[in-house]
Order: C-alpha cells, then structure tokens, then sequence
C-alpha cells in the first residue's frame, strides 16, 4: 500500500519546475500538506518582487502534492489566486493546504502561503481537482 509521501517522491521525482523552485516538503498527509521555499534572485520581475506565477506555482505544488497523496491521479481543473503582499528576494514562504469538500470525483482544496520572517498572510490560493480512476501504484 502507498503512502502519502510515496505518492509525492513519485510525483517529485519527475516535476522540474518544483524541483527549480526548491521546494522542501514539511509535512505530507492525505489531504494535507505543508512547504516551504525561499525567493531567489532568478524569481524577481521588474518590479524587483516575486514574479506573481511564483507564488502561484508553488500553491499549485501544493495542491496537486494534497489533492494526489489518497493514491489517486488528480488534476486541477480550476484554480485562483489572490496576491496580499510583495515578496523580496531571499523570503521563506510556506504553503498549507486545507482540505475543504472531498467527494468521488471532485475536491476542494485552498492553500494559505505564508511570509515566514512576519507569519503574514502574502497569498490565498484556492483549487478544484479532478479525481481519475487512475491509481498511482
């Protein structure tokens, strides 16, 4: 039997942007999970701030590590963002995902991203996931 974190070395394994955004896995449940991840330098726009798909992205990570960790093959189908507040080059931000209705086929995640030096809120992201018939082991 397949466990969470199975599931996402699987998933990890093959996911390069993940992997380019550096992305380090702090907890792993089914229906949870939690990251971290710091701004780089290469993750800035003109402005000087995080480019705003960067904190998109690493909500997405977290979603589809949640959404996937039942040992079914998920897929997001609609998803949103809200940008709260600018982030700076080297700002560790996490990402917690909350589980909000779960049924056969479709699932309701929103995931909370956090400034770690202030505990501010710097994004809301919430997701829709498409549960397939396929089983990751």
């Amino acid at each position: 039997m397949s466990t969470p974190i199975d599931i996402l070395n699987m998933m990890m394994a093959k996911d390069y942007f993940s992997q380019w955004l550096g992305i380090e896995v702090l907890e792993i449940t089914e229906g949870k999970c939690k990251l971290k991840m710091q701004i780089k330098k290469d993750m800035l726009n003109g402005f000087g701030i995080a480019h705003g798909g960067i904190t998109y992205s690493f909500a997405d990570s977290a979603l589809a590590f949640a959404s996937n960790s039942y040992g079914k093959k998920a897929v997001s189908i609609e998803t949103s963002i809200s940008h709260l507040v600018s982030l700076l080059e080297n700002d560790v931000i996490t990402a917690e995902v909350f589980e909000q209705s779960n049924s056969n086929k479709i699932a309701i995640y929103t995931v909370d991203v956090i400034k770690q030096a202030t505990n501010q809120k710097i994004a809301m992201f919430k997701g829709t996931v498409y549960k397939t018939d396929k089983n990751w082991f």
